[in-house]
């Protein structure tokens, strides 16, 4: 209706301990890059994740591109990676001159498939060619199943990189999402479950190897009075400003956690029991953030297409998308190589085909999340209405 506000799939949610960093930072002149904050949100992102270390980055895809560098990815490689994702988790792959194998999900987590990761490596390894690594991608707030991706990796000698830029706070047999492989990162982007405008972080338990990672991302400067650099290098850290923002954020992220799930509560109450409705499961091995709430729609159930329920919900004014475009469906990467959960079935175009996600601020009343509620059953029931005709 076009009287009726705007419903925002995941829209930033700000309080007052944010604008108390920032202005100190005003206060104290500390507005370009690096200062107190950027020490100050390393450190407490590194205690909050159980990380021995931490490095404040531009964006999160800035540390996957430095993660993949520590890793020895280069020109020629191999990188196995989720093909359920955002293109951000594969571009860096690209940067460095590497091809990306895509890895299907399973059902039970809509994350990395152990089963076609076993496949892909037994693949590799018999045409002599091993990736140099693989990138697990942790979805909409939840961790992949990672014990046996970590058995399959030691078993092959392969480091694993965590992009969890989208499960912050999510847990795995008691440990946080993105400290379970060598590397990992979080986004601070906008629509993340908290946001420091534009941002990344990248941990790891390698102090030696964080280091270089802080090098690399501060042009290669040598520690010369004059500019000396020996190595290419990149303007990737974050600034004092946004730091400050991301350190007010992070005291108020269980808080988050605690609205999102709330959210998903609310929804899978009210349409769960809606024939041809599936959310996306919480595994039993830890947290979900439910960073976005994600269902599944079967047409042939409820007699509508996500496509027509998307565009019902935007006559509405609500935003919502489509679960993500699997990679190996991109025009950019249709020619990489891809294994499914089992042979002739993928797992990820058919959450593609049937995946929405509904909006899920933190700061999102009841009484805007009736109105998703009610558009949605609404034209459920009106397609229903109109099959049985």
């Amino acid at each position: 209706m076009a009287n009726q506000g705007r419903i925002y799939l995941s829209p930033p949610h700000m309080g007052e301990a944010e604008q108390r960093y920032v202005q100190e930072a005003f206060i104290t002149n500390w507005i370009a890059p690096l200062g107190p904050n950027v020490d100050g949100f390393e450190r407490e992102v590194s205690e909050m994740t159980g990380a021995r270390g931490a490095v404040a980055l531009s964006s999160g895809t800035a540390g996957l591109h430095l993660a993949l560098k520590l890793a020895g990815v280069g020109r020629g490689d191999t990188v196995f990676v989720s093909t359920l994702t955002f293109v951000a988790s594969v571009n860096p792959i690209l940067y460095e001159g590497a091809e990306p194998v895509f890895i299907d999900s399973d059902f039970e987590t809509w994350n990395m498939s152990p089963k076609a990761l076993e496949r892909a490596l037994v693949a590799a390894r018999k045409e002599g060619r091993l990736p140099k690594a693989v990138m697990v991608v942790n979805l909409y707030g939840q961790s992949a199943d990672m014990d046996p991706i970590i058995d399959l990796c030691e078993r092959f000698g392969i480091p694993i990189i965590e992009d969890a830029a989208e499960s912050l706070g999510a847990t795995y047999k008691g440990k946080a999402s993105g400290t379970l492989g060598e590397f990992g990162i979080y986004s601070f982007n906008g629509n993340k479950i908290i946001t420091t405008s534009g941002g990344g972080m990248l941990v790891s338990d390698n102090a030696e190897a964080l280091s270089k990672a802080r090098y690399w991302a501060t042009q290669s400067r040598e520690p010369a009075l004059h500019y000396e650099h020996s190595e290419v290098g990149y303007n990737y850290r974050m600034s004092n400003l946004l730091a400050g923002v991301g350190r007010g954020q992070l005291q108020q992220l269980e808080n988050r956690i605690s609205a999102r799930r709330a959210v998903f509560d609310r929804y899978e109450q009210t349409l769960g029991n809606i024939e041809g409705v599936s959310f996306m499961p919480e595994a039993n091995f830890g947290r979900s953030t439910r960073w976005l709430t994600a269902l599944t729609i079967n047409p042939h159930m409820t007699g509508i297409a996500t496509t027509d329920l998307l565009r019902a919900l935007a006559d509405e004014n609500i935003e919502a998308r489509p679960v993500w475009k699997p990679m190996h469906l991109q025009p950019l990467l249709r020619k990489y190589d891809y294994f499914p959960h089992m042979p002739q079935y993928s797992v990820s175009d058919q959450l593609f085909k049937q995946g929405i996600c509904l909006p899920s601020g933190t700061a999102m009343s009841v009484q805007d999340q009736g109105r998703v509620i009610d558009c949605i059953s609404h034209h459920i029931r009106l397609s229903a209405k109109h099959a049985a005709i």
